[in-house]
């Protein structure tokens, strides 16, 4: 995980806990979890949009090919 160590990682969460404090550390997470909840819903809502997009396309170019014939 960008190349660091279980002591580092350690190290940086005594930090956080000395910073912020134990009470505080659940409302982080708490709120770091809904953060990364809604980016991957819009991932989701995006990636579907433009996979429909996508097969719209060729279903639109199919039926102007036939009718030009």
């Amino acid at each position: 995980m960008f190349g660091l160590g279980g002591q580092e990682l350690i190290l940086i969460l005594l930090i956080i806990l000395l910073l912020f404090g134990a009470k505080k550390l659940p409302e982080l997470a708490r709120g770091l979890g809904k953060g990364m909840k809604e980016f991957k819903k819009a991932q989701t809502e995006i990636e579907e949009e433009f996979n429909s997009v996508v097969d719209e396309k060729p279903k639109k170019e199919k039926t102007a090919s036939s009718t030009q014939s």
